[in-house]
């Protein structure tokens, strides 16, 4: 049986920032996390129709969200960056299989050492990776240090709950026929990110006049231009 890592308080729990357990990432792989990873493609192409030429995505994970972007929009060229070497062992298998490496080009990395050169994409994208990061600050400078003039940031992630009963209620909502480890992960996860007025603080800090709206339950995006 998998321990509980229950906490008492609304205070944020960090959870490790690398997903790079083989069952780990392959339970997160098998994850059905098609409705909020379409939302966020649709959302981002309605947005920023202009920007969608060469992108980057950082904490691309297994590489679900640059493969729906990259059938969505035919020119686009998506940057995929992820931490951790089973995430993208399984992302290019899959880009493989899509018939798409052609334009999905992965690269591991890890924030804020990015091997990627200065004002280069029409948009910096992010889905789910914000609440790893031990201080978010290296999120928001590298979406600047990256973005074009002009460019596009489209970041979506979870919100903390209220309690610690609100994000076990939330899993068993969304998630109760998931693998346990993915499950615990998720609660993990929920326990592990920012507030809406807590990113609102971080990028009053960063200088970047982004907006942060909820938009489902459990998530928040960030989005705007630089």
């Amino acid at each position: 049986m998998i321990p509980h890592t229950e906490i008492t308080t609304v205070e944020r729990v960090l959870e490790p920032e690398i997903m790079d357990g083989r069952a780990e990432a392959e339970a997160y792989a098998a994850a059905d996390f098609s409705d909020s990873n379409q939302w966020y493609v649709d959302e981002l192409v309605a947005r920023f129709p202009h920007r969608l030429s060469r992108l980057v995505d950082l904490g691309c994970g297994p590489a679900d969200v640059p493969l729906r972007i990259a059938r969505a929009a035919g020119g686009v060229h998506i940057t995929a960056v992820d931490g951790s070497a089973q995430m993208l062992r399984l992302a290019h298998g899959a880009v493989l299989a899509a018939g798409l490496a052609g334009r999905i080009r992965l690269e591991h990395g890890r924030l804020p050492d990015l091997a990627l050169p200065e004002r280069s994409f029409d948009a910096v994208l992010s889905k789910d990776m914000l609440h790893h990061l031990p201080d978010p600050r290296v999120l928001w400078g590298e979406a600047r240090r990256l973005a074009r003039a002009g460019g596009a940031v489209f970041v979506m992630d979870l919100m903390r709950p209220d309690s610690p009963a609100a994000a076990r209620a939330i899993v068993e909502r969304v998630a109760s026929r998931e693998h346990p480890v993915l499950k615990e992960d998720f609660y993990n996860s929920l326990c592990a990110a920012f507030t809406p007025e807590e990113v609102r603080a971080q990028l009053e800090s960063a200088g970047l006049p982004l907006r942060v709206e909820q938009v489902s339950d459990r998530h928040m995006l960030v989005s705007g231009t630089v």
